[in-house]
């Protein structure tokens, strides 16, 4: 093999790999970038798991692809570890359907019909068309479309080089003696699998491995332990993705390193020992790159046959080898990992934002529970608990708003658009109800501090806008975790019953301060309380008007409070005198 056939198969290999990846980018955006949110929200049972983990990998091209994206579902949250092992098996054989697309280049020089699906006819036609999409076209559906053809032409151009460069070596006798000692399934399965970890890409090493069939010295006995050892070396980029990953974010990588080594035990095990007693003829038949394809799917659909109902116990089995940490006090006020690697993705980002947000929001509430009861009995070990957890709340803002503009740079939707301007708003009013919550906290601190109280008239009147307080962030929150778009209409009629309330209050505390009721050192607390009660109200309010504008296509908020009584004059009367009537002085 002269340096110039070294040279052309090294170009080939290059081209068949950026070929692949630009294929594969360009079926996922055609196919739609929900297709990520798709495969998390259907994973309900091992079987659909499994099934939606192959028909994603399909479509993106690459077992490894799909799995890291896996990994990065359960790091942040969003599938759980049971889950993800049926996916990941899917992903395992999706992976095989490469090797078909690749068997069109063994259509070269078919006669008649069959020569318009040659190579070089098909590589022709992806290319002409894939650039001429890409210059006269301003459609993203059109420009995806054209990655696909001109990933096509390139991978398959890139087939044909390897192949052409290939060719000599079928006349190489010591090529042929070095491929006669990967019969040997120990030697294959290494040589597989070592080669597969330079790739990254089991798809490409099963490729090349096809390309290599046009020596003609391809022999079943050689394919086998080669295809073994490619679905092993293909988990070495998963598990680089796993690094810095939480305990079960780990375990989803390893559970894709444990199947294949699993489904190459069992296989190299029952097939050799039923070649030992029965001496199968096929071991010594040349393949053909449709052959090498079959084996290839045959192997894994097999492995996937026998590892699916086995799946919770290879998920035992990365739980022996990965230890849960050692829970600290600190633990429990973590934040939900936002995955840098969703963000090429923004429906998944959004989701996977949206998911954080909850959790946020429930933070903010429990905060803001914590906080209330304070004012009723003070505890040190409390207050020190809303201090920590508004400290966690002020964290996800950040996090939270940082990752949001690295979004905001990608290829989005106007849906997608709208759902990041929302999400930027309402993560500044959770942040802010938690400041408030922080406040009242401190509030009752210092009355604790001064070792004064309320007299019992301002307690009662501080109970009950209290209890409306509690009810309109519970509605509020609970209206934006469950998309409650009906609920949010009654935030804005209580939000205004307790702007009455707090306005009734600081009237009655002024009296009482002139009739010697109330003392100076509680009255300003009791305003601060007041103040804060309020501003936790008008937050709320900013959530449910923000989710009203975006189901209603427009962000003029305050088109919306200024229309509010007249176009939803009935339910807002309604809500208002219901309200009212619940809470009064």
């Amino acid at each position: 093999m002269q340096l110039s056939n070294v040279i052309e198969l090294l170009t080939g290999i290059a081209l068949f790999l950026f070929g692949m990846s630009l294929m594969g980018d360009g079926l996922k955006q055609v196919a739609g970038n929900r297709l990520e949110i798709i495969l998390y929200k259907l994973t309900g049972s091992p079987l659909r798991g499994m099934l939606f983990g192959t028909g994603i990998t399909t479509v993106i091209q690459s077992s490894s692809a799909t799995s890291v994206m896996v990994v990065g579902f359960v790091n942040s949250g969003l599938m759980k570890l049971k889950q993800a092992i049926p996916v990941v098996l899917g992903a395992i054989l999706g992976t095989s359907i490469t090797g078909w697309v690749i068997c069109l280049s063994s259509l070269d020089g078919a006669s008649g019909w069959l020569s318009l699906f040659s190579t070089s006819t098909l590589t022709c036609v992806a290319a002409l068309a894939g650039i001429f999409l890409r210059m006269f076209s301003k459609d993203r559906f059109k420009n995806h479309l054209s990655d696909i053809l001109l990933g096509f032409a390139v991978l398959m151009f890139g087939m044909s080089a390897m192949s052409g460069a290939v060719a000599p070596l079928k006349e190489n006798e010591a090529f042929i003696s070095i491929l006669t000692t990967f019969s040997n399934p120990l030697i294959g399965i290494l040589v597989g699998m070592a080669f597969t970890c330079i790739l990254q890409s089991a798809s490409a090493a099963v490729g090349i491995l096809q390309a290599l069939t046009f020596t003609g010295s391809i022999s079943f006995e050689i394919a086998l332990p080669l295809i073994m050892g490619i679905s092993i070396g293909a988990a070495v980029p998963v598990l680089l993705s796993a690094v810095g990953a939480t305990p079960d974010g780990q375990r989803t990588a390893l559970a894709y390193l444990i199947s294949n080594l699993l489904g190459v035990v069992f296989t190299a095990v029952v097939f050799y020992a039923l070649n030992a007693m029965f001496q199968f003829t096929f071991m010594g038949a040349i393949l053909s790159t449709a052959s090498v394809a079959l084996l290839n799917t045959v192997y894994r659909l097999i492995v996937v046959a026998v590892l699916l109902p086995l799946y919770q116990q290879i998920g035992q089995i990365t739980r022996f080898f990965i230890r849960d940490k050692a829970g600290s006090d600190e633990d429990k006020y973590n934040l939900i990992p936002l995955e840098e690697r969703f963000i090429t993705n923004p429906a998944l980002a959004l989701e996977q934002c949206h998911n954080a947000i909850d959790d946020m929001a429930g933070r903010a509430r429990n905060n803001l529970g914590l906080s209330l009861g304070l004012l009723h009995g003070y505890s040190q070990d409390t207050y020190a608990q809303v201090k920590a957890q508004e400290k966690s709340v002020d964290k996800y803002e950040d996090a939270l708003g940082s990752y949001l503009l690295k979004v905001s740079a990608q290829e989005l939707d106007d849906k997608e658009n709208e759902y990041l301007s929302l999400f930027l708003r309402i993560i500044t009013d959770l942040e802010r109800i938690s400041d408030h919550a922080m406040n009242l906290a401190d509030s009752a601190k210092e009355l604790s501090d001064k070792k004064t109280s309320f007299s019992d008239q301002a307690k009662q009147e501080l109970s009950v806008v209290e209890q409306a307080i509690a009810e309109i962030v519970e509605m509020a929150i609970t209206a934006f975790q469950n998309n409650d778009i009906p609920m949010t209409y009654r935030v804005e009629p209580l939000e205004e019953v307790i702007d009455y309330l707090c306005e009734e209050c600081k009237l009655h505390h002024v009296e009482r301060l002139r009739a010697g009721e109330c003392v100076f050192d509680s009255g300003f607390v009791f305003n601060d309380i007041l103040t804060s009660y309020e501003r936790i109200a008008d937050h709320c309010s900013n959530i449910a008007v923000a989710m009203v504008a975006i189901e209603s296509d427009s962000f003029d908020t305050h088109a919306y409070l200024r229309s509010v009584k007249r176009l939803k004059l009935q339910s807002f009367a309604e809500f208002f005198e219901e309200y009212s009537s619940k809470y009064h002085l």
